[in-house]
């Protein structure tokens, strides 16, 4: 079905462009302007297929583009949650701050944890082989786990699993509860990818995890991005905590 478009303003007398429209009654806009063309500037754009770019000077957006801030959530689903750990350019960093995620305790490793029996790692399954041709091409993946104060039955299963996860290429440290409080800490579980855009999860009081939210604006990122700044730095190597 074609949109009917309404033009919102123009910094180009009638020459037609570079101009604003928008689709009456909704929070949609169209923007008119030269096409960016040349290979290397696109490849510096993290276009989706079909996507295009095009140049339009800032008066336009500043005079005619909406001027309030509003928070759309992004939910995105599981799968294209999951397949941001492959397409992601260098980095994926993760904060882990609850004490007990429901969906470890479905698996034979915790079992064989919380009887008391040594734990076996299978360092062949999917989620293993992605990591290791993930963390082969350069990428990094790092976490920081908050640690309760003693730690809860899921934390110490976590540090455990912490021998997995570094056998695979990712580095591991942690923090004690009361540290990240004294620093401001954000209480949420989330992923930051490539220092850019993060991925907010979600759980419901079972400790399940219900969903994925995306959070791309900038003044945003940068919290998160603090946060991570100062978690990584004090925080210590996983096998030297003591607790």
């Amino acid at each position: 079905m074609t949109r009917r478009l309404w033009k919102v303003g123009t910094n180009s007398g009638n020459d037609g462009c570079p101009t604003l429209y928008t689709e009456p009654g909704t929070d949609t806009y169209v923007v008119q302007g030269d096409p960016v063309t040349d290979p290397a500037e696109l490849g510096q754009l993290d276009l989706a297929d079909g996507e295009a770019a095009v140049t339009v000077p800032r008066e336009l957006l500043a005079n005619f583009g909406p001027k309030e801030t509003v928070h759309v959530p992004q939910p995105i689903s599981f799968a294209e949650f999951g397949g941001m750990f492959t397409t992601l350019r260098h980095s994926a960093w993760r904060l882990e701050t609850r004490g007990r995620y429901a969906e470890d305790e479905a698996t034979d490793t915790y079992r064989q944890f919380a009887a008391g029996q040594p734990v076996t790692w299978d360092l062949d399954d999917p989620w293993c082989v992605n990591r290791r041709e993930q963390t082969a091409a350069g990428k990094r993946f790092e976490r920081v786990r908050i640690l309760d104060e003693p730690p809860t039955p899921g934390q110490r299963y976590l540090l455990d699993n912490a021998r997995r996860n570094t056998a695979v290429g990712e580095t591991i440290r942690v923090l004690t509860r009361s540290r990240a409080d004294a620093l401001g800490l954000p209480r949420e579980d989330f992923w930051l990818f490539d220092a850019r855009v993060v991925a907010l999860l979600h759980f419901n009081d079972a400790d399940e995890m219900t969903g994925v939210e995306l959070i791309t604006t900038p003044a945003e990122v940068l919290r998160y991005a603090q946060a991570r700044e100062a978690a990584w730095h004090f925080a210590m190597p996983y096998d030297q905590f003591g607790g």
